[in-house]
């Protein structure tokens, strides 16, 4: 980094490095890909060719994205809901000493569960339609955003928050303006995390039971074994993944723009 190079421009040609890698490695995967198929020419049900999928992703592309639009919907409906609590809970935890011995231990124990062990319960609560999906994606976007904004409020700066409090700085004081501030990173990165992983509950609850998503079409067509629908399911569940933490990752750039991004980055 060049002395005086402001974070921001240094975040954005980060940002451009980690887009041409990553073209660089889809290409060389495709090839290979494209490679394997040619060689052994294995029979399209247990291994497709790129243009197979290709084809089929250009064959069926009004109900693929059809279905990618409900999938689409439930992730950021799952991390809206997610974040918010996991916000929350972060902020009661920090708060009340009472809810740190007892409300943590509860949320970390939580993460025991299968997700393919409560899925069929939500189906059942929630019904075949987005709430299932969304309650499944909260879950999952629920424990990254409260555990690492939990850390952050919890490892500020021990040494401003007493001159605060010397000051005469109110508890809701301190924290809004020293302590959150300060755990703001942590949450970003919690946050990267959470992006990058919503997408497993909202798939889950659709395989588990549903009427539409990427999921019910994967799964449809697996049993059907119809894999080059599979693959082109997959194939727009990474590129709605990779826009999407993008997407996340401009927008905490601006908001956090003091901050490095953390290892947890794409960058």
């Amino acid at each position: 980094m060049q002395v005086g190079e402001a974070p921001t421009n240094r975040k954005n040609r980060d940002g451009m490095h980690a887009f041409v890698r990553g073209l660089s490695a889809t290409a060389v995967l495709v090839g290979l890909w494209w490679l394997a198929v040619s060689l052994f020419k294995p029979a399209p049900f247990i291994l497709p060719g790129p243009g197979s999928v290709l084809a089929t992703l250009t064959d069926q592309w009004s109900s693929l994205f059809h279905h990618a639009g409900i999938t689409l919907v439930e992730i950021l409906l799952g991390l809206l809901l997610g974040s918010v609590l996991g916000v929350l809970t972060a902020l009661i935890v920090n708060s009340f000493a009472l809810a740190r011995l007892y409300v943590m231990p509860l949320i970390v124990a939580s993460q025991a569960l299968p997700v393919f062990a409560i899925a069929p319960l939500l189906v059942l609560w929630f019904g075949l339609g987005l709430g299932s999906k969304i309650a499944m994606a909260t879950l999952i976007i629920y424990f990254p955003v409260a555990s690492a904004l939990n850390d952050g409020l919890s490892r500020a700066d021990r040494n401003f928050i007493d001159i605060a409090r010397m000051y005469g700085s109110s508890p809701l004081q301190t924290l809004t303006k020293f302590r959150l501030p300060a755990a703001m990173p942590s949450l970003a990165s919690g946050i990267r995390v959470a992006a990058t992983v919503a997408p497993i509950g909202a798939v889950v609850g659709e395989w588990v039971g549903a009427s539409g998503g990427l999921g019910y079409v994967i799964n449809q067509a697996n049993a059907r074994m119809q894999t080059d629908t599979v693959f082109a399911g997959l194939v727009l569940l990474i590129v709605m993944v990779l826009v999407l933490r993008a997407a996340i990752d401009l927008l905490l750039d601006k908001l956090v723009f003091w901050a490095p991004r953390t290892p947890t980055s794409l960058t």
